[in-house]
């Protein structure tokens, strides 16, 4: 998932856009759009190996604004209040439902 990422362009390391092979030191900042919203991460050491993602977190930063992240959890709660993923289109009952909703909030 890094690697396709960082091909699309995504990822940035200090600034500058990150290439596959790229190394990332201590204090280096990396910044990632992903899911819609910018994240920034500040590397505090490496790992002396390989390590399970839980543990990734204790060896970097998050600086992403907590207002960005609020933002992205309330447009995914109201992309998602009616139907659950995977449900396909949604049904002319679906909509007709919908519109009541939409129209009885603007009386």
């Amino acid at each position: 998932m890094a690697a396709e990422a960082i091909k699309k362009g995504s990822v940035r390391i200090n600034g500058h856009i990150a290439k596959p092979a790229k190394e990332v030191f201590s204090g280096d900042e990396i910044t990632l759009r992903i899911h819609q919203i910018t994240r920034t991460l500040s590397v505090l050491e490496l790992p002396t190996s390989r390590v399970s993602a839980k543990i990734v977190g204790m060896h970097c930063l998050d600086k992403t604004p907590a207002h960005v992240l609020a933002q992205h959890k309330e447009i995914k709660r109201t992309q998602s209040y009616y139907r659950d993923k995977g449900l396909g289109r949604p049904t002319k009952k679906d909509r007709r439902d919908l519109e009541d909703y939409t129209d009885s909030d603007q009386d």
